[in-house]
């Protein structure tokens, strides 16, 4: 899950499965950490799609921007993180446990947010172009299963 405002990855979730409830309880720690998004940018997974997920997002006043189906396109700022990801860590390494996924995947985070630049915010990395604690903003999460 990345904020779309700061290109800030805020989790990326290891396991062989991932529900919807599971989806809904990462979540909920998200809005603990980082407040409630105005909106979540979803692919049309079945745990994004199910009748738990929507009711959830309803409940909490958060409107779902699903894409349309085979247009990955227009969730660009994930699919771009994913293959990064991928590209880094899935594909450079060989994984004996999902302990050992889920550490690589934290030190890369770390890095991702703390040192790599991106263009699009001006050659910062995104915890560097944080907007500032007083500025309104209106968040928006992008999610990929």
């Amino acid at each position: 899950m990345i904020d779309e405002g700061n290109r800030e990855a805020l989790a990326i979730e290891v396991g062989t499965s991932i529900p919807n409830a599971r989806v809904i309880r990462i979540l909920d720690d998200l809005i603990r950490l980082y407040g409630r998004p105005a909106r979540l940018r979803v692919d049309n997974g079945p745990e994004l799609t199910a009748e738990a997920f929507v009711d959830w997002c309803t409940a909490l006043g958060i409107s779902i921007g699903y894409i349309q189906p085979g247009k990955p396109d227009q969730n660009a700022f994930i699919e771009r993180f994913n293959r990064s990801y991928r590209e880094e860590v899935l594909d450079a390494h060989l994984f004996d446990t999902l302990d050992q996924v889920r550490e690589i995947t934290d030190v890369w985070l770390e890095t991702y947010n703390t040192e790599r630049p991106h263009d699009s915010l001006g050659q910062v990395p995104p915890l560097t172009f944080l907007p500032r604690p007083d500025a309104p903003v209106e968040s928006s999460f992008a999610v990929s299963t």
